[in-house]
């Protein structure tokens, strides 16, 4: 980070950042599962996208693995908060494993969405990216045909019949913005497509990058905290570069020094859902040893939502 400003820097905050309900129950899930002092606790895949959150979580104890076959017979195994196939499921309940289901609740509602719309003959459509874990984990929860679709190109190379019965479950890190396009060339070819309502989709999303947006009005340059192979992050920057505004996604205070805000007057700072607090306050710290800071946050939704914990771990 070059020069330092020499009357300091305005930095707005966005409003919401940071962690969303269904994250802020995934980690409490695994830290009350080490708490119990029952074994060693294993966590299929990461349990949100973010290395700090699994750096703390492995020091106290949690053991991430990417395969059942890596969790010992009798070990308490946690599926991530992206949810996981029905195949995954089925392997750990051969196996008799101990399992606590961390699941977002919204990832598990598109999982049932899914599954009505199959029970009712209609071929899935899941819009979302190919490889992530969410999609993966949603792919193995329905029953039937299951279509992949990522673009607008992609829905208009879809080789169906204008007739056929379709319907659409759409990933939770991508946002009623995020999928318009798609679904409206989807509509245009299938008149026979039903979806579920925009208020299903996930709410912590739709916060988050219409909060990046109203930053985008005001900022010279807008940083992302958050993890590199987060999707909600990546959006979220790049929502801002959509915006004009040259935007960054840094992991933590160790990724600014390689920036340079000279000639910023007016600094944005958003984080993705799974992004914890510490982090974006060690960034905060971090900007301010370079140059004076005036710190407001921009008005936004204040999030109240929260999500019980499984009955075997007590409820909040």
């Amino acid at each position: 980070m070059e020069g330092r400003q020499e009357n300091g820097l305005d930095l707005v905050l966005a409003q919401p950042r940071g962690f969303c309900a269904g994250v802020v129950r995934a980690v409490e899930i695994v830290e009350r599962a080490l708490a119990r002092g029952d074994g060693p606790v294993y966590v299929r895949h990461e349990i949100v996208h973010n290395g700090r959150v699994v750096a703390d979580l492995r020091a106290k104890g949690a053991r991430f693995v990417e395969s059942l076959d890596a969790v010992p017979d009798g070990a308490t195994t946690i599926f991530s908060a992206h949810g996981v196939s029905r195949a995954v499921e089925a392997e750990a309940e051969r196996r008799r494993l101990p399992v606590i289901d961390a699941t977002c609740p919204l990832v598990a509602k598109v999982h049932g969405e899914g599954r009505r719309y199959a029970a009712q003959g209609r071929t899935v459509i899941l819009v979302g990216h190919a490889g992530h874990a969410e999609v993966e984990g949603t792919l193995g929860q329905i029953d039937g045909p299951v279509l992949l679709v990522g673009s607008v190109a992609e829905a208009e190379a879809l080789d169906l019949p204008a007739e056929a019965r379709l319907a659409y479950v759409t990933q939770t890190t991508l946002s009623v913005d995020d999928t318009r396009a798609i679904i409206a060339t989807l509509r245009r070819r299938f008149p026979d497509l039903v979806g579920p309502e925009t208020r299903d989709i996930c709410y912590a999303t739709q916060n988050r990058q219409a909060a990046v947006r109203a930053l985008a009005e005001i900022a010279d340059l807008i940083l992302v905290v958050g993890a590199r192979n987060s999707s909600n992050c990546n959006r979220l920057r790049e929502i801002a570069a959509e915006a004009g505004r040259p935007s960054h996604l840094v992991e933590g205070a160790e990724d600014l020094a390689a920036l340079d805000l000279a000639g910023a007057r007016t600094l944005g700072l958003t984080a993705g859902a799974s992004t914890p607090e510490v982090v974006i306050a060690e960034v905060i710290a971090a900007l301010q040893r370079r140059t004076p800071l005036r710190i407001s946050t921009l008005p936004g939704i204040i999030e109240s939502a929260s999500f019980p914990l499984p009955s075997s771990l007590g409820h909040t």
